[in-house]
């Protein structure tokens, strides 16, 4: 299919008067006459200006270009990109149309190996995201950072505060995990909180990030898809949103979280959502920091280690005996890049594919079976296989 007809061409005046060399524009094929090839490339930025989930921050549908000409401003990082800007998906004549429309262009990407980055629009537009995994035949996990769980429903609230159940109920069922990282419990109904718990889901408040963002990477390191709310970042880092708050991730930690999320070999799309220009400051801030997290998740993708083969010379195996059910669990430690895994046996004839599911994990949870202690991580993965 010609994906030239989703889409409509960058305007030239965002990147006119960047003249500097060693921009990262440079190193970017970007739809400003033509649609660039798409099928060579490793990353294709997509903007997105839907926002009629919204309720009250109308003015998201400009973001894309915005984030473009900070973007296209940085320094090109270590690497030879391949990168393809395929311009502004255009809108459909209803909501539900745009979304398919995400779904069937972000569905040839990843058919290509492509992945793709979302920059601009709604929240709400990540359930485009998700429907393009429906054909992979394949479980996946999505990682969500956000300072709310959109769960919500309450009609005032708009549909932009409502996606997740979507996925949630989504048929056929390919959602393995969720992850929710930097939510606000003050912020937040318990009630939400209690259904993510009684389904297993993976879910992290603010307050335990920020103490110790090096326990994340684990979690980013599981998942499929990222999904990014510019809500999750404070206010005074991040003022170009309807629904900043004043308490949230810094720019630092959002770009360590991008960062993380880049080195994922999982990963295979991700969308930065929420950010609006009209509520940015004079120095557009927010752009700055949306797109310096975007260089960060690319410089992280090319920082990739391919590491997945654990029978290779590059693993340490250790055993570790534990006095119960399991009588014991297996770990692995990359000698490449020191990140740990750890394995957990599928329940007695929920064997579809394997014995064992391999899942990411840190040295902590190596440490606690080490002192006799089931991992949390390994519970939660277990339960979610029953």
């Amino acid at each position: 299919m010609d994906l030239k007809i989703f889409f409509s061409a960058v305007d030239e005046t965002i990147i006119q008067s960047i003249d500097d060399i060693s921009a990262f524009y440079h190193s970017v094929r970007i739809n400003t006459h033509e649609m660039p090839s798409y099928q060579d490339a490793d990353i294709a930025i997509i903007g997105l200006e839907e926002e009629r989930g919204t309720l009250n921050n109308q003015g998201a549908a400009s973001a894309a270009d915005e984030i473009r000409s900070k973007l296209y401003r940085l320094k090109t990082g270590t690497y030879s990109y391949k990168i393809a800007d395929l311009g502004n998906l255009r809108n459909g004549s209803t909501l539900e149309e745009t979304c398919l429309r995400i779904k069937e262009v972000c569905n040839i990407l990843l058919a290509q190996n492509v992945l793709p980055v979302l920059i601009g629009g709604t929240h709400d537009l990540d359930y485009g995201q998700f429907m393009a995994y429906e054909d992979l035949e394949k479980l996946i996990s999505i990682l969500n950072v956000d300072a709310f769980l959109d769960i919500e429903e309450s009609d005032r609230l708009g549909v932009s505060r409502q996606h997740i159940h979507k996925m949630l109920l989504y048929e056929p069922n390919y959602l393995f995990n969720y992850n929710q990282l930097g939510h606000q419990s003050y912020l937040i109904d318990t009630v939400a909180i209690n259904l993510f718990e009684k389904l297993y889901f993976d879910v992290y408040r603010l307050g335990l990030l920020k103490e110790n963002i090096h326990e994340m990477e684990p979690v980013i390191r599981n998942a499929d898809m990222m999904t990014f709310d510019i809500t999750a970042i404070k206010s005074s880092d991040a003022p170009g949103n309807a629904n900043a708050q004043p308490f949230g991730l810094s720019g630092e930690e959002a770009c360590q979280v991008c960062w993380y999320a880049g080195l994922n070999e999982k990963l295979s799309s991700a969308g930065f959502y929420e950010y609006n220009p009209e509520y940015d400051d004079d120095h557009q801030s927010t752009a700055r920091v949306v797109a310096t997290m975007i260089w960060y998740f690319i410089e992280g993708f090319y920082n990739r280690k391919k590491e997945q083969n654990f029978k290779s010379n590059d693993y340490l195996k250790y055993v570790v005996t534990m006095d119960g059910d399991p009588n014991s669990i297996v770990f692995y430690k990359s000698k490449l890049s020191e990140k740990w895994w750890m394995e957990v046996n599928y329940p007695f004839g929920k064997q579809k594919y394997a014995r064992n599911c391999i899942v990411p994990c840190s040295y902590a949870d190596y440490k606690a079976a080490n002192d006799g202690e089931l991992p949390e991580r390994w519970i939660s993965t277990h339960a979610k296989l029953i």
